[in-house]
């Protein structure tokens, strides 16, 4: 028997749909358009946007050489592809914002475990052009309101990277003491002490964390620019009603990311909390070739919150059965001018009025229109209300 590849699941449970359009239409009601970019990509898209010091880059992607020679991936995030787009449609030449919503399948070969399978599934945002602090808190907003139209209860942990103004001294003071204590530190981090420093903090090991709690915090050190906007941030959510945490580690996995990072923590789904991150990444458009272009947004993992949202308890649509054979044409008929409004099921397997009713309890259908002998000669419906 031939099963799917080890941590890539079919998808069988509504739920995942019921995301997907609830996630679309906050996005939509927010004024962002659909984008869909290639699954498979140019290897070194990845390589300059995510980051050579990043996991995803060293152990994660799926890499290889197609039959044309060319070395390709499929993709382990959606931001870059979307940046790719961007500046290949020329869009980072034009003076007005972009902002684009997109859902679909990333891969990362990685140990598959609950909440984090090879192939998964991302909904993303991205916002193009728009340098405001504000358009930072839209975006958390936009976030926040996904989830709590899904039921979905959250811890929103928020930090600043800086800019390249304060960022670079502070990477100074981080590498200092990151030295002094390389041979504390796991081989990945003092790999990262030379290629990207701040890669540290994000680190899972458990005795790199005592010894990084630590380590100089960069909203300790950001200029008089990044500390204003940090501060308009915090305020902003305030004026918003949404709840968060300044986490001064917090700096997301991804090389990319400048100024404003954040997390959506849920407690429970277990060791693996975060369901949502994002942040901005003004520097990433001119990294791959485009013009300087301010940009931020997140990515949700779909997969990491399938548990988390409820089933729908409340009836919906008419199940529709016949009693015999004969009536089973009328009631594909009549259910065809009835779909038009609403979701109509039809049973082409002719039951009795009590099996009927039955089936139709279990599919949480909240009418039953039956018809046998007389109603079909008479063209009309055995109807209860479920």
């Amino acid at each position: 028997m031939i099963k799917a590849l080890r941590g890539m699941k079919d998808i069988l449970d509504p739920k995942f749909l019921k995301i997907f359009d609830t996630a679309r239409e906050v996005a939509q009601s927010y004024g962002f358009s659909y984008i869909e970019t290639p699954i498979l990509e140019e290897t070194k898209l990845f390589k300059r946007s995510v980051g050579e010091s990043s996991d995803i880059v060293n152990k994660e992607m799926y890499e290889f050489i197609d039959k044309g020679g060319n070395d390709v991936c499929l993709r382990p995030e959606g931001t870059a592809g979307v940046v790719r787009s961007y500046i290949e449609h020329k869009f980072d030449r034009l003076e007005t914002p972009k902002r684009f919503w997109y859902f679909g399948p990333m891969f990362r070969y990685e140990r598959p475990q609950k909440g984090r399978l090879r192939e998964f599934h991302q909904f993303g945002i991205e916002s193009f052009k728009e340098a405001s602090i504000y358009e930072d808190i839209n975006i958390i907003s936009l976030a926040a309101d996904i989830f709590d139209k899904l039921g979905i209860k959250y811890t929103l942990k928020i930090n600043s990277l800086g800019c390249n103004e304060c960022m670079p001294s502070y990477k100074e003071k981080l590498t200092e003491f990151l030295n002094e204590n390389k041979d504390k530190l796991c081989e990945d981090c003092q790999r990262r002490i030379t290629q990207n420093p701040i890669r540290t903090l994000d680190c899972k090991n458990e005795s790199c964390q005592k010894i990084l709690k630590d380590a100089p915090k960069i909203t300790d050190n950001l200029c008089e620019n990044c500390k204003s906007d940090f501060e308009e941030l915090k305020k902003g959510l305030d004026n918003l009603g949404i709840k968060y945490e300044v986490d001064k580690h917090l700096v997301r996995g991804l090389d990319y990311y400048t100024k404003t990072t954040f997390e959506f923590i849920s407690d429970e789904i277990g060791a693996q909390s975060a369901i949502a991150g994002g942040g901005r990444y003004d520097k990433l458009v001119e990294m791959l070739g485009g013009k300087p272009t301010p940009a931020v947004g997140f990515a949700i993992g779909i997969e990491r919150i399938m548990d988390l949202v409820k089933e729908d308890e409340e009836r919906s649509g008419i199940y529709m059965g016949a009693m015999i054979k004969e009536a089973i044409p009328f009631i594909q008929k009549e259910a065809r001018k009835l779909r038009k409004n609403q979701k109509v099921y039809v049973e082409v397997k002719p039951k009795s009025l009590k099996a009927h009713l039955k089936a139709a309890d279990k599919g949480n259908f909240k009418k039953a229109l039956i018809v046998g002998e007389d109603e079909l000669k008479e063209g009309k419906f055995f109807e209860k209300e479920l």
